[in-house]
């Protein structure tokens, strides 16, 4: 069973907003990726662990309407990607942000008390003005996390890095702009991408996919449709973040 074999992949799959795991044979495993992306660390470590199941296993990615920034990193890492037309995907940059509530607490009259034994210790305090200084190292923060996305695309893909950095820019893409680019590799939906892994694999006959068993109660149902949450909750959560995600609300 693969949740035995390859358990830690099998747990961030299932934990994440990957909406879909089936085993298609001994040798071949296929993930369908309906994300707008999502932390930093997470896209990573799936990215990681799909590359590293792939020694082993060939991997299929369905793409379904969105698969954008975490979502393609983590798509990127497969062997064959499938994507619809339409799908939005792509948006391939980082995004930091914080919400500041300075203005706001001097109208209702509190006063925020910080004792820090760093002057970067408390950078993107909600709080208070961000300095030109704590910008400069926010900035380079974030690209230096954009270049580790790019050169995982270039890995996983297979393109060269200097290729993959002239439309790294954050933009979207339709699935159509995707395949010329070389981020996709066919198009098709969830069926024809699982009638892909098989044919991969060397079955000759029906292509039948094994899916996990569905509990009552799905995590992965509540994830997928928290992203609205998320979304919001950036604009009232002071916190700062630092994601591989898509959103038109900026």
């Amino acid at each position: 069973m693969f949740s035995r074999r390859h358990p830690y992949l099998f747990f961030i799959l299932i934990f994440t907003s990957v909406t879909s795991v089936a085993i298609i044979g001994l040798s071949l495993l296929f993930i369908r990726i309906d994300s707008p992306g999502g932390g930093v660390g997470a896209s990573q470590e799936i990215f990681r662990e799909i590359r590293k199941t792939s020694e082993s296993k060939k991997i299929i990615a369905s793409l379904g309407g969105v698969a954008a920034s975490g979502g393609y990193y983590i798509a990127a890492g497969a062997d064959g990607i499938v994507a619809n037309q339409g799908t939005i995907t792509g948006s391939i940059g980082v995004i930091m942000g914080y919400s500041n509530f300075q203005e706001l607490l001097k109208k209702i009259g509190l006063v925020p008390v910080v004792i820090k034994s760093g002057e970067y210790k408390d950078i993107g305090s909600p709080v208070r003005e961000m300095t030109k200084k704590e910008e400069e190292i926010l900035r380079n923060l974030a690209n230096q996390i954009h270049r580790q996305f790019i050169k995982a695309i270039a890995e996983g893909r297979g393109i060269e890095q200097s290729k993959v950095e002239k439309f790294a820019d954050g933009r979207i893409f339709s699935g159509e702009e995707a395949k010329k680019l070389g981020l996709v590799d066919r198009f098709g939906n969830l069926e024809d991408a699982i009638e892909w892994a098989g044919r991969m694999g060397g079955i000759k006959g029906k292509v039948s996919a094994v899916y996990p068993p569905e509990k009552k109660f799905s995590v992965l149902k509540y994830l997928v449709n928290s992203s609205l949450r998320e979304v919001a909750n950036r604009f009232i959560n002071p916190r700062l973040f630092a994601k591989y995600f898509y959103s038109p609300a900026g």
